[in-house]
């Protein structure tokens, strides 16, 4: 048996107001009321390691499971932390294989470009990466570390993985690039916390692991900083995991 999830409707017509009108809208509120509908309530494990003020970057796994929709992992990280977050998200959602992707994708990035805008937060193109976004992606990347700089007490929140994982959900390897993008965010002094999010014996499941410095390589090459870097990342996410969710890091 799985969680049952569900939208309160007054939430989502609020939502929809506020793309209408170009109004702010607060992502952990939306977080805190589609939690308060999640039967079974949700499970917290290592509570004492959230995070209750800033500076912090919380790094989580991209939780797949068939039925499951990812952005239930970033209402639940959201909703359980006391201060505002400010998410990386994606900016397009792709779906391979299907016959309407071309449609799928251009109504993706205009709902998403809406979401973010609302909700103040950073859209980065889909994973895994495409020739065509390297510089779209390279500037998501500046706009994230700029707003890290102007605000060092915030709450940062991504997914190292960027992306689903199909089709057992295990833990994967980060593109490349993204071990050094954290690095880049620890240097700036936000310390990273780990967190495990997954579905067991009917529960939607957080297990928070204690915040840690992430180390910086000195003398190494790039590559290999931005290797070692996503290691020390996912191995940290593991730690919170079941065993069959470990995929290379158990």
């Amino acid at each position: 048996m799985l969680p049952r999830y569900s939208y309160p409707p007054r939430a989502l017509l609020r939502l929809g107001m506020d793309v209408i009108l170009h109004r702010r809208h607060s992502f952990r509120a939306d977080g805190i009321e589609c939690l308060s509908l999640l039967q079974p309530p949700l499970k917290i494990l290592g509570p004492r390691n959230i995070p209750q003020t800033g500076p912090a970057l919380v790094t989580f796994n991209h939780y797949y499971c068939p039925g499951f929709q990812a952005w239930w992992i970033a209402l639940a990280v959201a909703a359980v932390i006391p201060q505002e977050m400010h998410f990386v998200m994606t900016g397009e959602l792709t779906y391979p294989g299907k016959w309407y992707a071309p449609l799928g994708q251009a109504g993706s990035r205009w709902l998403l470009r809406q979401l973010a805008r609302v909700y103040g937060l950073t859209t980065m193109p889909p994973m895994p990466p495409r020739p065509k976004d390297v510089e779209a992606r390279a500037l998501s990347v500046r706009k994230f570390l700029a707003y890290a700089r102007e605000h060092p007490q915030a709450i940062l929140g991504l997914a190292p993985e960027g992306g689903d994982n199909v089709p057992t959900g295990a833990l994967t390897w980060p593109s490349s690039g993204v071990g050094r993008f954290i690095s880049l965010l620890a240097g700036q002094g936000f310390p990273v916390v780990p967190v495990g999010v997954y579905e067991q014996d009917g529960e939607f499941c957080l297990s928070f692991g204690a915040a840690y410095r992430l180390p910086v390589r000195k003398g190494s090459r790039s590559g290999e900083k931005d290797r070692a870097a996503a290691e020390t990342v996912m191995k940290r996410i593991a730690e919170q995991l079941p065993p069959q969710l470990c995929g290379p890091f158990a």
